[in-house]
């Protein structure tokens, strides 16, 4: 039994552990786009006021009345060379591409990553599905070399950084950034868990999804019984081939009708051609819906909120989930009603005074407070 309860606690440890990481890239995804709009709500009136200027520029260039030979001089007289430098400088600094997210700020966050990195990375253990490989390969370098204070790992495996990334994780002398190559990863991590090409075999909520299939005598046993259930053939290539010609079909009735239909478009305008797809208008409410709604209304009888809070509890007991916090596993007189108290008062927003009834226990100010 100890031996059970000890592997219970193991398993209960490890979600609970892995929960806070996916929550914590989480937060720091989150505050790195928060200082980034920050950052940017500040720069916008310089970025005007530079935009404005080289406008002002091109606008001479446009100007067929101004002779091809005098173009310079005229443009420079407008504004000087130095200042004219420095307004490209100053906009390629602030300005951002279409695709570009907040990475930048993201490695900012490096401190917080150091922190808690070398105590995830030395006690657990990550295994990777084939799409996950990548990313394995990648952690396990980094607890190779979490006890090293390198600043320059081109040695590490280069396949994870993809396109967003690259400009974070190489700095201006051309070597790969550890800690943009860290923050990398658990980006990469967090994504990969999630999608279970990363899981943690002794997990039980970021475990490996294909240890609950079944496998080997008892697959065989129930096999049949899966397919009829599924409503698949027997025989895999019969399944495939109902499949293609399914696809084959709906792809063809696609093209044929895409010409004219208003609903899909293609957007040539950036790098990459976009499919654009309209939303669907909401249908009207038939007369029997409305007529249904207006019948359950009516059946419904009018209560007070209090009174629809304590019911919902008589019938689910949710209040007695709660306990008081000086008294362990005792139970205070009437403190399911104290509880729906406060939990209107919260939820409403509306403080405790509207709920105090000194004459009543469970509604003191004391007991509420």
């Amino acid at each position: 039994m100890l031996v059970a309860f000890v592997r219970s606690c193991e398993i209960s440890a490890l979600d609970n552990a892995l929960d806070v990481l996916d929550g914590v890239i989480a937060d720091i995804g989150r505050e790195a786009k928060k200082i980034g709009q920050k950052k940017r709500l500040r720069s916008l009136k310089d970025l005007d006021k530079s935009a404005l200027e080289l406008a002002h520029i091109c606008s001479v260039l446009l100007d067929e009345n101004i002779d091809s030979e005098l173009l310079r001089t005229t443009i420079f007289e407008k504004c000087p060379p130095a200042r004219l430098a420095d307004t490209i400088t100053f906009i390629n600094a602030i300005a951002r591409p279409p695709d570009a997210s907040f990475h930048d700020e993201m490695v900012e966050q490096y401190g917080r990553v150091r922190r808690f990195l070398p105590c995830l990375l030395e006690n657990i253990e990550f295994s990777a599905a084939p799409a996950g490989e990548t990313t394995l390969e990648a952690i396990r370098y980094l607890a190779a070399i979490r006890s090293t204070r390198r600043q320059h790992i081109d040695d590490a495996p280069m396949a994870i950084i993809t396109g967003p990334w690259k400009r974070l994780c190489y700095g201006k002398d051309g070597h790969l950034s550890r800690q943009g190559y860290t923050l990398c990863v658990m980006n990469k991590l967090r994504d990969s868990l999630r999608r279970r090409d990363i899981y943690v075999a002794r997990s039980e909520r970021w475990g490996d999804p294909r240890a609950k299939l079944l496998q080997g005598q008892d697959w065989h046993t129930s096999r049949v019984q899966v397919y009829r259930s599924l409503g698949h053939p027997l025989n895999a290539g019969e399944a495939v081939n109902a499949l293609t010609r399914q696809l084959d079909t709906v792809y063809r009735q696609v093209a044929k009708n895409f010409a004219d239909n208003q609903a899909v478009s293609l957007d040539f305008t950036g790098k990459r051609t976009k499919l654009t797809i309209a939303h669907l208008n909401g249908l009207d409410e038939p007369p029997t819906l409305k007529l249904l709604s207006k019948h359950i209304s009516d059946l419904l009888p009018v209560v007070d909120l209090t009174e629809l809070l304590l019911e919902i509890n008589a019938h689910i007991g949710f209040a007695d989930e709660f306990t008081h916090a000086s008294e362990a596993g005792a139970r205070m007189d009437d403190l399911t009603v104290s509880i729906c108290a406060v939990l209107l008062a919260e939820a409403c927003n509306i403080g405790m005074k509207p709920f105090i009834r000194p004459n009543i226990p469970a509604l003191t100010r004391y007991r509420l407070s």
